[in-house]
This record gives C-alpha cells, structure tokens and sequence, in this order.
C-alpha cells in the first residue's frame, strides 16, 4: 500500500521526536541511551525475586498506557506490576479526598518500599500525579517518569530516571511514552536487532 506524502511527513516528524527524547537522573543529568536502559533493567530485575511491584499511573490517555504497560509487564514479562484506574477507587477517593488525592491514596495503601512506580503524564504538571509521586517517595519508592509538552515541567524533575519527549502534541507524546515503556520491557526480554520485528518470550529477571 502506498502511504500519503501526509502520513510519511506525520511519520518523519515524529521518528524525529524520538530521536529527540531526553533523559536524565535525579540531579537533572542527561544519560545516553545504554545508560538509562541498563539503569531501568537494574530497576527491574530484583522484582520478580522478591515482593515489589511496578506501580503505573497516569490520567485519559496516560492511564491507557498504565493499563496497557501494567498488563504487559506482567504477563510478558513476569514482573508483577498494578495500576490505580478502577472506576469505584477514583470515584470514591476523588469524592471523599479530592481528585489530587486519587493517586496518592493508592500507593499509601497498596505500595511498599522498594516499589518501583512510573508517574506518566504528557504535561508533567498534573496534580493527581505529583501527589503520587510524593507519596511513592515517602516510603521509599523508586520513580521513573514520562512526561512531555514544556521541558520544565515538574514531574520531569521527579525520579531517579526522567523520560522527557520534547513534543506538544499529545499523539506523539503519548505513542512516545509507549514506545520508550516497550523498549524497556522488550530489551530487558531479550529482544536484539538480529531479530527486530519477533516477539521476545524471556521474562525479566
């Protein structure tokens, strides 16, 4: 099938993007890509041995990817991960505590220390999100975020490993977010160029 000039010049600018993608630490750091990827892989592997978790949240497009990541990690990857969008938690937190509440509550009460959690949210300024964060900190925690829109947003200043995507469209920040999450869990499966477009079947340990 042959593509539009329109679709191939969407899909440049945004092959762009992800060439673009900035990462750095806590100290606000960058880190080249071999150094974050082994860094997030160290994150990960200690899971599946022991009785952490990754905990994923975002908000309307964010908490699509959470869902999507959190179910993927752990029936790919075998590294046992939960997100916080039930429909009857965020309800009843958001009308009892308030809506920049509905995050935080979650980790008090379902997180551990040691957790890893990733906080994705495409502005970096979402209140609900950077309660979490705090709260995931507090008891000791491991952050990983993703965000995107203004580089000096403050949830990109928040983990120990920051994914900032330097786009304001929320169709590539999004997909970007995703993209970086399956790379993640892809390589730390034991995906290789060698055989680029097969499914890894290694779980993460």
């Amino acid at each position: 099938m042959e593509h539009t000039s329109q679709f191939r010049a969407y899909a440049t600018a945004f092959h762009q993007v992800l060439d673009a993608i900035e990462v750095t630490d806590a100290d606000g750091a960058p880190l080249a890509a071999d150094a974050w990827l082994a860094r997030t892989h160290d994150t990960l592997r200690p899971i599946p041995r022991g009785h952490n978790k990754v905990m994923f949240i975002g908000n309307g497009g964010s908490a699509g990817i959470a869902g999507h990541m959190a179910i993927d990690f752990a029936k790919n990857g075998g590294v046992r991960a939960i997100t916080f969008n039930d429909a009857s938690s965020l309800t009843c937190l958001g009308n009892d505590l308030g809506y920049d509440q509905v995050f935080a509550q979650q980790v008090k009460m379902q997180g551990l220390k040691g957790d890893v959690l990733v906080a994705i949210s495409s502005s970096g300024k979402s209140a609900n999100i950077l309660n979490g964060v705090a709260a995931a900190k507090a008891m000791g925690c491991t952050i990983i975020t993703l965000s995107g829109f203004g580089a000096d947003n403050p949830l990109r200043q928040a983990g120990a490993i920051n994914f900032y995507v330097p786009a304001r469209i929320y169709g590539f920040v999004e997909t970007g977010h995703q993209a970086i999450l399956h790379a993640i869990l892809d390589t730390a499966m034991g995906w290789t160029p060698a055989r680029a477009t097969e499914q890894p079947t290694n779980q993460v340990a």
